[in-house]
Order: structure tokens, then sequence, then C-alpha cells
């Protein structure tokens, strides 16, 4: 017979499978226990490498990306602010890149709302879709093999089109801010964002306070090649010091 400690992480799981991101106040309340009790929970879970920790909760482990629309449902005020302090950041930009992600349609949106007279080139459906509100902006959607989980087009067609291309800005989200540079989960999305920043002038980064210190396969930039992260709280220690070393502004939301 299993023990409680046992059954009642077990239900911590399947909630957080439930609702990719709970308070500790809601498991206690759901569980019916001490919100130190789920602390103490969450602290073992995170050791197992079953879930992550997060400013007075957690999320189901991201070691492989949930899809895209899973992702929608994560950190939504948060990914709201990062949003509202991007897009002035883009002040005077005539043509944008912009990769998927549930981060980057939060950008979209207040693009099509605050913005005009653009030409945006976006792999992503999402992306699309948003700015489409906005009849002043031109939006290209990018060709190649279309990958349903997220959404969004890969491969070498969707590569070779975007070499024919230059942006004033690109905008990428990330599943992982590493010391080496960000990274995705998504090796086939990620080669697609190297070459949106190679073929920029200007790359910003826009990605919650999850994403910090974390990695994941495929690094699509290195920091020298990154301007800006707006994220939603400060990184600290060895990752802000990378930001210092390599010039990346860290604009907090």
């Amino acid at each position: 017979m299993k023990k409680p400690k046992s059954v009642r992480q077990e239900r911590i799981l399947n909630e957080l499978n439930q609702s990719p991101s709970l308070r500790v106040a809601e498991l206690a309340r759901r569980l019916a226990v001490s919100t130190e009790t789920i602390r103490r929970d969450l602290d073992e879970l995170t050791g197992q490498g079953l879930l992550n920790r997060t400013y007075g909760g957690a999320v189901r482990s991201l070691s492989t990306e949930p899809s895209v629309t899973e992702r929608h449902a994560l950190f939504v005020s948060e990914r709201e602010r990062i949003a509202r302090t991007a897009v002035p950041l883009l002040k005077g930009a005539r043509v944008l890149m912009i990769g998927s992600g549930s981060t980057t349609v939060h950008v979209a949106r207040r693009i099509a709302v605050e913005m005009k007279n653009l030409t945006v080139l976006t792999h992503a459906f999402g992306v699309a879709t948003v700015l489409a509100i906005n009849p002043t902006i031109r939006v290209i959607l990018i060709p190649g093999e279309y990958l349903a989980g997220e959404g969004a087009t890969h491969g070498a067609h969707a590569i070779s089109f975007l070499q024919d291309f230059h942006a004033d800005y690109t905008i990428l989200g990330a599943s992982g801010l590493g010391i080496d540079g960000p990274s995705d989960a998504l090796i086939e999305c990620s080669a697609v964002y190297q070459t949106m920043v190679s073929q920029a002038a200007r790359t910003i980064v826009v990605a919650d306070h999850s994403k910090h210190d974390r990695l994941f396969p495929a690094r699509y930039a290195q920091w020298r090649d990154i301007n800006q992260l707006v994220t939603d709280a400060p990184a600290t220690g060895v990752l802000a010091e990378q930001f210092r070393q390599f010039g990346v502004e860290q604009v907090v939301a």
C-alpha cells in the first residue's frame, strides 16, 4: 500500500497534467494539506525532475516542450506584461521577423494594436492570425513543412526563403535561457530561429522567468547575437553575468 506522501505527490502531478501551472495555495486547498507540506513535496518532485518550481507554485517539467496550445495557458499575465514592454522597443521598425511560441503571439497581438505600416515575416500561424486584425500590417507566411504541435513551418524551404529577406528586428521566444545562449526544445524550429537572427539588424528575445537558467537541446544563438531580453523578472548569478559580458540589455516588464 502506498504511503500518504506518495499518494499526495501523485495527485500533485495529476493536477499539473490538468492545469500545467498551479500555485502552492491552490494545491494545498485541493489536497487539504498545509502550504508547508506542498512546498516540501514540490521540492522533492523538482529534485526528481518531475516538475519545476516557480515563484509561489510549480509547472509541469518542460524537459520536452508541450504543444503551443498548452503553453498558452501558462504565465498569461507575465507574458502580457512582457508584450506591453517589448513593443515600444520596436519604434521605427518597418520589417519584422517573428518566431513561433506563446509569448511571441502575445507580442504580435500587441503589435497589431499599437503599430502600423509594417511587413512581418513569420512561420507561425498563431502570429499571423493575430496580426491579421490590422489591415496596415502586411504578413508574409514563410513556406515549409508544417509542424502541427507548434503551429509553424520549418525545414529547408523555410530557411532558404528567409535568406532572401532582411529585417529591422527579429523577435523570438525560447524554451530555456542558458549561459551559452537561448535554446529551444524543438530542434526543427531552432534552425529557423537561427536564420532569423542572422537576417535581422537586431534581435529581441521575449521569455518569462521560468526559462531562466534552463537548457534545451537546440541552442539557436549565442548571447553575443542577442541585443535585448524582455522578461518579467531579472536574471541573476552567472546568467546575468553573461548578459553583462556580451552586452545583452535586460528589460524587465
